[in-house]
């Protein structure tokens, strides 16, 4: 579905601090214990995260441990599920500015599930990486809430039982395009909305509002399913935006939610990230309004 490579969406998964923006591709016709091993896991899994991983490998495993272990208990607060989903995402961006073998090493040290999720992380920030380049300025863009995660979840799974493909496909669509819908604007294709649609694209398979969440998450399963899927979902996610890289990254954040399907609330608190020549900053919810804030990372 798209012409143009890395969109809008691309550009604002803004995954591990690589995704840069105004590249858009458009719609065409990731030697401390791991943290499960605390032995007071409800006591561990109350506190909330740093702002900002450490350099300490050890500790930065402790962490991301704490993280997945927030992420996969449902009883953790969104307050609480913010903090590990954001630091989840920072330290995603860490290991992927790391060399291989101390990438290597922290990964090591994880739990199991800890372990798949930065894998995963890692596999779709370094293929997304690929598709855009930093840019001079910040994007003319509106960062916004989105609608709650249940909400959107619930939509993802009503399109999966209407055109038969599965939630975590869609969520790793729109997770990878806007994040969640919190990028609001046109693309430099002209794709719009939280799934990013070109007009024609939208005509022809879209009912509604392209930039109501709902109407184009149907429309997206209804693309989709117009072009494989689910019997071919990698051929139906390259016609959705034709490269090797996107599809690749789709499939490793939707075979994590297959998985693990807490994993969704995790990304659902992933910032947007902006990589342009200054360096990397989060645009916050307000932005441009609201100013950018600067990443750093302790090297």
């Amino acid at each position: 579905m798209r012409a143009e490579a890395g969109a809008l969406g691309a550009i604002a998964a803004v995954l591990a601090g690589l995704i840069a923006g105004g590249g858009g591709a458009s719609h065409r016709q990731n030697h401390a214990q791991p943290a499960q091993t605390s032995t007071s896991t409800t006591t561990f899994s109350s506190l909330p995260l740093p702002a900002q991983p450490t350099s300490d490998r050890g500790q930065l495993a402790t962490d991301i441990g704490h993280a997945q272990q927030i992420i996969d208990d449902p009883s953790s607060s969104s307050q609480l599920l913010a903090s590990a989903g954001r630091f989840e995402q920072l330290a995603t961006v860490d290991l992927v500015h790391q060399g291989p073998k101390a990438q290597r090493s922290t990964l090591e040290m994880l739990g199991t599930q800890a372990a798949r999720s930065m894998r995963a992380n890692v596999v779709a920030a370094n293929v997304l990486s690929r598709l855009v380049t930093p840019r001079k300025r910040l994007p003319p863009w509106k960062v916004v809430q989105p609608p709650a995660a249940a909400t959107l979840l619930d939509y993802f799974k009503a399109a999966q039982a209407r055109f038969g493909v599965r939630w975590q496909y869609l969520a790793a669509i729109e997770f990878i395009e806007t994040k969640f819908g919190r990028v609001h604007g046109v693309s430099t294709a002209g794709a719009q909305g939280p799934m990013q649609f070109l007009p024609s694209t939208w005509a022809r398979y879209g009912k509604g509002n392209v930039n109501d969440p709902h109407d184009a998450i149907l429309a997206a399963a209804r693309y989709l399913r117009a072009s494989g899927a689910p019997g071919d979902i990698a051929a139906a996610l390259y016609h959705y935006n034709p490269s090797a890289a996107y599809v690749q990254a789709v499939e490793a954040y939707a075979a994590l939610m297959r998985s693990d399907p807490r994993a969704f609330y995790g990304y659902y608190n992933w910032q947007v990230l902006y990589t342009y020549l200054r360096g990397l900053v989060i645009l916050p919810v307000g932005y441009p309004k609201v100013r950018p804030v600067p990443v750093r990372y302790p090297r």
